[in-house]
C-alpha cells in the first residue's frame, strides 16, 4: 500500500518471546512503523524494552493514538501458542478498522471470515489482510532439482531465532554481491519480505509440496537461498511442520539455531531437550530419510547473556559439536556465513 505507515499491536506483552512478529518487523521489515501499541509500555521506544528491535518507534496505549499519529495500517505483532485471536485483540482490530485504518494478522484465525470485523472494512473502505492465508491449489513436491542452493535454518526449539538467523545470513550475503533470497514459511517472515507462505496454515499432506514451491519460486529470485525453519523435530505440537520443510525443501545444507542453556521445550517443559550433538546427528538422520544433509554450522541465539557469558557458551556449542559456532545478531553473520559457503563449494 503507498504510503503505508505501520501501528505494531502488541497488548502487553512487547518484551514477551510471543511478540515476534512485533521484534522481527522491528527490526528487518522494509516498511515505516509509526509506533507500537502496547499499554504495558507507553512513554517508551521499542528499542527501550527490547533491544533487539533496534528500533525507535513510540510506544503508544491505544490505535486511537496510533492513528493521531498517521499510521495506516495495524499489524498484530503476537504470534501466541495456537495462534488465535482474543477478544481483546478483536476490540482493538475492530477499533482500528473503525477509524480507517487497514488491519493485517497472521492468525490461524481468518479475521476476513469474521462478519463484524469485515463489515466494518467494507464501511470504512479498508482491507484485512491475513498473512497466514495461503493458495488452495497446493499439491506434493514435484520431481527434479530446483535450481539454486538450498540453505534451510532448523532450531532445537520454537521462538528461538530460526527466522532472524535466515534473515542476517541473508543480508550479509547480499552485502558481499551473492544473488541470495530469504524464503518466508512463516507469518511474520511474510510480514517483512512481501511474500512467502505461512505453512503451519497448510493442510498436513501439502507441507513439503508447500516448501517445494516456496524453494522454486525463491529460486525464480536467486540462486541462494535462506529457507526459514519452523518448530523442531523435538517439539510434541509442531514437529510435523518441522518434517514438511525439511523434506519439502530437499535442502543442501542446514544450520542449527538453539537458545543457549536451554534444556527443555519452552512450552512443554517436561520434555528434555537431548544434547546439542545429539540434535545435530538427529537432524541429519532426519534429513537423510529423503535427500542427504549436513548440519553445518550452528546459530546460538545468546540473549540476556553479558559478553563474555555469550562467548563461553559459543565455545562450548563449538566445542561440543565440532561446527563453526556464532551469535550472528550479536557478533555478525560472517563467520556462519563462510561455513555454509564453504560447505555449498565443496
Amino acid at each position: 500500500m503507498t504510503g503505508e505507515r505501520l501501528a505494531v499491536l502488541t497488548g502487553g506483552q512487547l518484551a514477551e518471546s510471543y511478540a515476534k512478529t512485533a521484534h522481527g518487523v522491528l527490526r528487518y521489515g522494509t516498511r515505516e512503523v509509526a509506533c507500537v501499541v502496547d499499554p504495558a509500555h507507553t512513554g517508551r521506544r521499542a528499542v527501550d524494552v527490547v533491544p533487539f528491535c533496534a528500533s525507535p518507534a513510540p510506544v503508544v496505549a491505544d490505535v486511537a493514538a496510533a492513528r493521531e499519529l498517521g499510521a495506516t495500517t495495524v499489524l498484530l505483532g503476537v504470534a501466541p501458542l495456537g495462534g488465535r485471536l482474543t477478544e481483546a485483540w478483536r476490540a482493538s482490530l475492530l477499533e482500528a478498522l473503525r477509524l480507517g485504518m487497514h488491519v493485517e494478522a497472521g492468525l490461524h484465525t481468518d479475521l476476513g471470515a469474521d462478519p463484524e470485523l469485515a463489515a466494518a472494512a467494507r464501511a470504512s473502505g479498508v482491507g484485512i489482510r491475513d498473512l497466514r492465508a495461503v493458495p488452495d491449489d497446493l499439491g506434493v513436491p514435484l520431481p527434479g532439482p530446483v535450481g539454486a542452493r538450498v540453505v534451510h535454518t532448523v532450531g532445537s526449539d520454537c521462538a528461538i531465532g530460526k527466522m532472524s538467523v535466515g534473515l542476517e545470513l541473508d543480508r550479509a550475503a547480499r552485502d558481499r554481491g551473492l544473488a541470495s533470497v530469504f524464503v518466508a514459511t512463516g507469518q511474520t517472515g511474510v510480514a517483512i519480505a512481501g511474500w512467502g507462505m505461512a505453512v503451519d496454515h497448510v493442510i498436513s499432506d501439502f507441507v513439503a509440496g508447500a516448501a517445494d514451491r516456496l524453494v522454486r519460486e525463491g529460486a525464480a529470485r536467486g540462486d541462494l537461498l535462506w529457507l526459514e525453519g519452523q518448530g523442531s523435530i523435538h517439539h510434541p505440537a509442531y514437529s510435523g511442520v518441522t518434517l514438511g520443510l525439511l523434506h519439502g525443501s530437499s535442502a543442501d545444507a542446514l544450520v542449527l539455531c538453539h537458545r543457549a542453556g536451554r534444556a527443555a521445550i519452552a512450552d512443554y517443559p517436561g520434555t528434555a531437550l537431548p544434547p546439542l550433538a545429539e540434535i545435530v546427528r538427529g537432524y541429519e538422520q532426519a534429513a537423510g530419510w529423503v535427500r542427504p544433509a549436513r548440519v553445518v554450522a550452528v546459530a546460538l541465539n545468546t540473549a540476556g547473556l553479558d559478553d563474555a557469558a555469550a562467548q563461553r557458551a559459543v565455545d562450548e556449542a563449538a566445542a561440543e559439536t565440532g561446527l563453526v559456532t556464532d551469535d550472528v545478531v550479536r557478533s555478525g553473520a560472517g563467520r556462519v556465513l563462510d561455513a555454509v559457503l564453504a560447505a555449498l563449494d565443496r
